[in-house]
């Protein structure tokens, strides 16, 4: 289910249209064939349409033919969406496949009414929830009271006002729906102003690992301690937390900088070779590093893998006219039988790409690529790191000092600046390089030379 949001304050969701009809919510409340609801009893109050984790975990199941962790994670999306919202821990946006209670947010509160989520209109909510309370609100609501009060001054008589009016027109109703109402705007306001430790918890969810999107949970502990270790990592090579060196481009009209670091640059900055000691990733993303890579494997008579990462890679990215030539040249060079740069992967792999290639889309070589990349990450990486060649650029690797520049010197630089290279030129002058690394690569057929030139005379 691909349904995109905007979690910052005051932002609100903008969810497609065909994501509804695929999770068919309509269709999830019918009478008789959506999940069974029930009349139960919340504190003392008697609820209707309410609805057991377990039975919209199975309903999701036998509707879309996916298994039950699947169900789950669907369900946790639509909970953590304000499509569905949980009676009992309502701070808990997930979905449990047991007992626990659920409802159905009104379509009012649904995120494709695009109803954007004002400060005041929140501000509103506090003060009413604030008389019901009688003052008492939870730490998270106190706090942002407090604050509203603070800025919202001028506007504070009017939002308290508002606030008395909706609290006398909600004793009106009959106590179950006055308890439902509170509920359901309660659960709007969760997830459009979640509180700041729920907040936190997003951040590390989606911060650790892509797998742990689906998890319902994950270890606060160790997802903040894997994001503190990168922001240690990548500070000093950050533009916005640290200097660049030599000087700022931007603000000394000085290009050293940019020179200094072009794609294909002889000799690197120290702070660019320590980087690809940060992760494999780091190493193939920099094409300077990758080429730095490449020597050390042709030093190994093992370049085939790279070589092979790279020719999926093209493939992926490359146009569409050409897919089908790049496949058979992939096989050809790579997977079949006596290949002249033959990989080793598993059977099983071997059998699925082999097989994807008799009908060759952008995402057939993506099995084959990410062992390959596997093997390259646990072993020749690490190895690469521990060679004479990585060590060796370290010590080539240029420190530059920082530059000092007076008023007059940076009047000079704005009178002598020199106009930016586009970036499609240096596409294309990339291009012609790795046209000439090929031709030079090429092998020449004497005799079909010899033809051509036959045919001239």
């Amino acid at each position: 289910m691909t349904i995109r949001s905007n979690r910052d304050h005051g932002q609100h969701y903008r969810p497609r249209m065909f994501c509804l009809k695929k999770v068919s919510l309509v269709g999830m409340q019918d009478p008789k064939n959506g999940v069974k609801g029930s009349e139960q009893k919340l504190n003392i109050t008697v609820i209707p349409h309410v609805m057991t984790g377990q039975d919209i975990a199975s309903w999701i199941a036998n509707f879309f033919k996916m298994d039950a962790d699947e169900a789950l994670a669907m369900g946790t999306m639509m909970v953590a969406f304000g499509y569905i919202y949980p009676l009992q821990n309502h701070r808990k946006l997930v979905l449990k496949a047991d007992d626990s209670f659920y409802r159905f947010q009104t379509p009012y509160f649904w995120p494709v009414q695009k109803w954007l989520a004002e400060d005041i209109d929140y501000a509103i909510y506090l003060a009413k929830r604030n008389i019901r309370k009688k003052g008492i609100l939870e730490p998270y609501e106190q706090e942002h009271y407090n604050n509203f009060n603070k800025w919202l001054n001028h506007k504070w008589d009017f939002i308290v006002l508002q606030a008395q009016e909706q609290y006398r027109a909600g004793k009106e109703r009959k106590k179950a729906d006055r308890v439902v109402f509170d509920c359901q705007e309660r659960a709007y306001w969760i997830v459009n102003r979640p509180p700041v430790s729920d907040v936190m918890l997003h951040i590390e969810f989606y911060s650790t690992h892509p797998q742990a999107i689906m998890r319902a949970k994950v270890k606060s502990s160790v997802s903040l301690g894997a994001f503190v270790k990168y922001i240690t990592t990548f500070k000093n090579h950050d533009p916005f937390l640290s200097p660049c060196l030599p000087s700022n481009p931007w603000q000394t009209d000085d290009s050293t900088y940019w020179d200094i670091n072009t794609r294909s640059v002889e000799i690197p900055t120290k702070m660019r070779v320590e980087r690809w000691s940060f992760s494999f990733f780091e190493l193939l993303n920099d094409p300077r590093g990758r080429a730095d890579f490449k020597v050390f494997l042709k030093k190994e008579f093992s370049g085939e893998n790279l070589a092979f990462w790279e020719a999926a890679e093209e493939m992926k990215w490359g146009a569409a006219d050409s897919m089908k030539e790049k496949a058979e040249t992939t096989f050809k060079t790579f997977l079949a039988p006596g290949a002249p740069r033959w990989i080793n992967i598993d059977g099983r792999t071997m059998g699925l790409t082999v097989k994807g290639l008799e009908h060759p889309h952008r995402y057939v070589l993506d099995a084959a690529q990410t062992h390959i990349f596997m093997l390259m990450k646990k072993d020749t990486f690490y190895r690469y790191l521990k060679s004479p060649v990585y060590k060796d650029m370290q010590k080539k690797a240029i420190n530059p000092e920082p530059h000092n520049f007076s008023e007059a010197q940076l009047e000079q630089n704005a009178r002598n600046r020199k106009p930016g290279i586009d970036p499609i030129i240096i596409w294309q002058q990339e291009q012609e390089e790795k046209a000439k690394a090929a031709a030079a690569a090429m092998p020449v057929d004497v005799k079909q030379m010899m033809s051509k030139l036959d045919r001239k005379k």
